[in-house]
């Protein structure tokens, strides 16, 4: 599980249309996506099955007014879910600030939208953490080979 407060999320987390379908990126998101009303700082016990209960079997998780949260079955996975949902959010505000509203941008076609959980499904088993986090543990090993010290 990761958990984010950037600009980019909580600027979108406050928009009451919460994740457009406007970009590729946001298709992956869109497919397994909830959304948790705000209830204040999050760190009252009586909270917490809400919020289990409003993820339900979501990936991705906007916190109203608040921020970005995702799950996986590996740190891997959770880490390009949480890339993938902060770059739908940066699309987003970088779209709308571009625009004169929401019906000034184009949308995604929703039959695509439908087919796009389903091919992640099949071709990936979700966003293909495993496939992507090799790579970035040798580029971090590159840029810092004592950062497991």
């Amino acid at each position: 599980m990761l958990h984010t407060h950037t600009r980019a999320g909580v600027a979108v987390s406050a928009q009451q249309a919460g994740i457009l379908p406007i970009s590729q990126q946001s298709t992956f998101v869109l497919a397994s996506l909830a959304y948790h009303g705000y209830e204040g700082v999050a760190f009252r016990d009586e909270e917490k099955p809400r919020l289990q209960a409003d993820l339900g079997n979501a990936n991705f998780l906007v916190l109203r007014n608040h921020g970005l949260l995702t799950v996986g079955k590996t740190i891997a996975d959770a880490f390009l879910s949480m890339y993938t949902f902060e770059n739908t959010c940066r699309i987003q505000v970088d779209a709308l600030a571009g625009q004169r509203g929401i019906e000034s941008l184009t949308p995604v076609n929703p039959l695509i939208l439908k087919g796009v959980a389903e091919a992640m499904r099949v071709q990936t088993g979700g966003l293909g953490g495993a496939f992507v986090w090799p790579s970035l543990l040798r580029k971090l090993e590159r840029t810092d080979p004592g950062y497991t010290s």
